[in-house]
């Protein structure tokens, strides 16, 4: 197998833990601690990312050797890796938790291709580290297969996310209770390698400035900036500042596409919001069947629903607020920082107008628009009507006379259908004589339409059918899924089932409908 070159400049340019190793421990003034994977006792490929691999350098006779499952099982390093684990803290679920860092992701190195982009290299399940807390720092299959699948359904679907490169069984059993409900038992475990430009997070930033180490909260804003916005220019306040203005936008545009195709984090916490606004850590994430902007597949979050769909636009801002905070003591004045959360506040309000206008394939989004959208989601939660095939139905409705009858299978309640027919009979009249006052051809409201509404999303019970069947040893649904997902916007013939909206047994099945963090 090819080896690929590694630049590690975060090991390099910034202070690390004087202690090596995974004893748990409080780790200060260092943004990082070296520890190696833990070998497993079979590493054996299941499914992989050809874009991804091909992105790095790597063909697929690469891939598919034993030595790739050797180093992405964690039993063994290419020239190059300095495996570590990051230092960071965290507000969770609104509470500020301290010292958390990566406690089963590990780092192998950040990778250099031929193009001269970095990739970070992170193996998610591959041992305790000195963040691991009481936990063993391993994954469970189910688990990885979610965010294998999920990471790359996210990219295909054009929302900014990180990336998976590869899915490795390892052949031990790693014990958990799924839901917290002291029925624990063994799992087969697995490992993702994850790949990121960078997973630095907003409680990098955080746990510095918790503790009053104003110079590593400092040198960790200039390395960020250095390395990952080396398009900013400029020194001092004014670099922080323009360099927070971007992590706030990015933000923005990144929740704006959760909610165009439906994405649930489900654990919104700083720890797990990525400075480049990338989508991070597919933990207890779910899809919106039924359009519902206050579920949450989280079951951490039942009662509060923190997290909730319709509830991430106010929570990224929160967020931000937060790594504001942390930032004040880089700044003579808050004002740069409250105009940044601003311009998040102004991004957000921009991307959701262009959202509204692309789902309902307006050439433009005016004002009244934004009613006429509101009133449709309020139409779809009452109905009880599936968010994806809703839209994607949208597309083919006759405009010159239309009707309810190509949206006869995204409902799930025949008697809440009944409730709104007549109301979304009013609403399709209204829509129509608003796309008549569109100048775009006809093609091209339909086009804009069907690039802004999937047809194929990553639905919970699509993951859990993968799960069942690669635990009783088949990956073939792992491979037959994330096939599908990489043309999520096309018509794909054989592949219908896919595009169906829930079935009624996948209601209240566990994996389908609630998870937990260890899901």
């Amino acid at each position: 197998m090819r080896t690929l070159r590694f630049d590690n400049a975060f090991l390099r340019e910034l202070p690390g833990d004087t202690e090596t190793g995974s004893r748990i421990r409080q780790v200060h003034g260092a943004a990082w601690s070296r520890v190696d994977p833990t070998p497993v006792a079979a590493p054996r490929l299941l499914a992989h990312s050809a874009e991804m691999a091909s992105r790095l350098g790597l063909h697929e006779a690469d891939v598919q050797s034993p030595e790739f499952a050797r180093v992405f099982g964690g039993n063994g390093l290419m020239p190059g890796m300095q495996p570590f684990a990051a230092n960071y803290g965290g507000h969770q679920f609104g509470h500020w938790a301290g010292q958390l860092g990566d406690g089963r992701a590990i780092t192998l190195g950040e990778a250099i291709n031929d193009a001269g982009e970095r990739w970070e290299l992170q193996l998610k399940g591959a041992g305790p580290t000195p963040y691991s807390r009481s936990a063993d720092g391993r994954a469970v299959l189910r688990s990885s297969i979610r965010e294998f699948l999920c990471s790359e359904a996210m990219h295909h679907l054009g929302v900014p996310t990180t990336r998976a490169l590869s899915l490795v069984a390892t052949g031990d059993d790693v014990v958990r209770d799924m839901f917290y409900d002291g029925n624990a038992r063994p799992e087969p475990g697995a490992i993702v390698c994850r790949v990121a430009p960078s997973f630095l997070r907003f409680g990098n930033f955080e746990l510095p400035a918790s503790r009053g180490d104003v110079e590593l909260l400092r040198r960790l804003v200039e390395f960020c900036i250095r390395r990952d916005f080396p398009h900013l220019s400029g020194e001092g306040e004014a670099l922080y500042a323009a360099w927070f203005r971007e992590v706030c936008t990015r933000t923005a545009v990144m929740v704006s596409h959760w909610m165009r195709v439906g994405f649930v984090h489900g654990v919104m916490n700083t720890d797990n919001m990525s400075i480049l606004g990338l989508t991070i850590d597919y933990g207890p994430y779910g899809w919106v069947d039924n359009f519902d902007p206050d579920w949450t597949p989280n079951t951490t979050d039942r009662q509060n629903r923190r997290y909730r769909f319709g509830r991430q636009p106010q929570v990224a801002h929160w967020n931000l607020l937060q790594l504001a905070n942390a930032l004040v003591p880089l700044f003579g004045t808050t004002t740069p920082l409250e105009e940044a959360l601003q311009a998040y506040v102004d991004a957000w309000i921009d991307a959701d107008r262009d959202t509204i206008a692309r789902k309902l394939g307006l050439a433009e989004c005016r004002d009244e628009d934004v009613e006429l959208a509101q009133s449709l989601y309020s139409l779809l939660a009452l109905g009880e009507v599936d968010m994806t095939l809703f839209f994607r139905a949208l597309i083919d409705v006759d405009l010159a006379a239309p009707s309810l009858v190509p949206f006869e299978e995204t409902f799930y309640d025949a008697e809440k259908r009944d409730e709104v027919a007549q109301g979304l009979s009013d609403w399709l009249g209204r829509y129509a004589a608003r796309v008549a006052q569109d100048d775009s051809p006809a093609d091209a409201r339909r086009e804009r339409m069907r690039l802004a509404n999937p047809r194929y999303v990553m639905r919970n019970y699509l993951a859990q059918q993968a799960i069942d069947r690669a635990e009783q040893g088949d990956p073939g649904g792992i491979v037959e899924l994330l096939e599908v997902m990489r043309r999520p916007y096309d018509d794909q013939p054989g592949s219908e089932r896919f595009a169906q909206r829930r079935p009624d047994w996948a209601r209240t099945k566990a994996g389908c409908s609630m998870l937990s963090c260890s899901s």
